[in-house]
């Protein structure tokens, strides 16, 4: 933030010492101290609801790609097409309905008939 090299710290302490004087130089510096906390106190405050509106932005974002995929469903057909080659007609999945599963009318070929 400031290129402040050890003289210039130096001469700054002199001129304050100076200025203030000997007597109230500790308050000073402690007011200092104490400032200079509140400053870095409220820039970790203001860093940290940035990140967090960053973050729900993002989320947000994502959020609508999500439903965008879900309503685009870019490989659908890929999906119709290997439903229709490695499964049998009964249990592959439309898009009119929920999948069908063989009825119970049919006659299984080790069922018994009474």
């Amino acid at each position: 933030m400031f290129d402040l090299s050890w003289s210039h710290i130096l001469l700054v302490l002199v001129v304050a010492l100076v200025v203030v004087g000997p007597k109230d130089l500790p308050k000073l510096m402690r007011t200092l101290g104490q400032w200079m906390g509140k400053a870095r106190q409220m820039a970790d405050q203001f860093r940290t609801s940035f990140d967090e509106m960053t973050r729900q932005a993002e989320l947000d974002e994502l959020r609508k790609e999500l439903e965008a995929l879900r309503e685009h469903r870019p490989f659908e057909s890929i999906e119709k097409d290997l439903n229709q080659s490695i499964l049998p007609p009964e249990f592959t999945r439309t898009t009119e309905g929920p999948t069908s599963a063989p009825s119970d009318r049919e006659e299984h070929p080790h069922s018994t008939s009474s």
